[in-house]
């Protein structure tokens, strides 16, 4: 695993809060799952999975505080979590505590403070999303929302992802102005739904301005990304933030 098989933000986080999302390559897992795949709960061979995690830790300062992820709004403390526990996002104000969510579609989000005193991680699919797991993130982390800056990470692309009108309806039944985030699809009842806008409204919502991101499609882009809705049985990424005791 080296430097090449990782995305770095393309955000302005201040000194001493490092991020980053991996990719498929890098790893040793074979077939659906090659090669970098970081979830224990798809398949792949537990000594594979053991493996990556270990190629991924020599790039993070501690061991990336894992989440059982259930498509909800629950927010943890990253620096009180002990067990692998049910919840979408943690954040921390503790350094070298590193935030961890995975995907493999849904649409990862990365936070921090312009002042780099607290980071957060979200893991957001279509259902978190509309729960409000990015507003709830956002909450915890206990700034205001105008000094939050947040990174969107690979997901599902505004091509691909179709969905049905009960989605739809649901955006827009919260928020009019969703609309604009979907396309009637080839199909008369579905929709191509713009996860990227959906998440950017939200976040405009409750105050964040500052976001990144937003470009990287997991199911146009084989090669790099695994995607749950291309190939069904596949491996996941990881992104991940921590704030550092060391600037750099």
């Amino acid at each position: 695993m080296t430097q090449a098989d990782i995305i770095i933000p393309d955000w302005p986080a201040p000194p001493g809060v490092h991020a980053l999302m991996t990719t498929r390559c890098g790893g040793v897992s074979t077939g659906p799952f090659a090669s970098l795949n970081l979830g224990d709960h798809v398949g792949d061979d537990p000594s594979f999975v053991a493996a990556n995690r270990q190629a991924l830790r020599a790039l993070c300062p501690a061991p990336p505080r894992w989440l059982s992820q259930v498509h909800g709004t629950e927010v943890v403390q990253a620096d009180a979590v002990e067990a692998v526990v049910d919840a979408d996002a943690s954040f921390t104000r503790h350094a070298d505590v590193v935030c961890a969510v995975m995907t493999a579609d849904c649409l990862p989000v990365l936070f921090c403070d312009r002042r780099g005193t607290v980071v957060a991680a979200a893991h957001a699919g279509w259902r978190g999303l509309h729960a409000g797991v990015l507003e709830r993130t956002v909450a915890q982390m206990q700034v205001p929302p105008g000094e939050v800056m947040a990174w969107l990470g690979a997901a599902i692309g505004p091509d691909a992802f179709e969905v049905g009108e009960e989605v739809r309806a649901a955006f827009i039944a919260h928020d009019a102005g969703a609309a604009l985030a979907f396309c009637p699809g080839a199909v008369q009842g579905k929709w191509l739904a713009d996860l990227y806008a959906l998440a950017r409204q939200r976040l405009a919502a409750c105050g964040v301005t500052q976001v990144s991101g937003g470009d990287l499609c997991t199911v146009s882009d084989a090669r790099r990304f695994f995607s749950y809705r291309r190939d069904g049985q596949t491996g996941r990424m990881a992104a991940m933030i921590w704030r550092s005791s060391v600037s750099s």
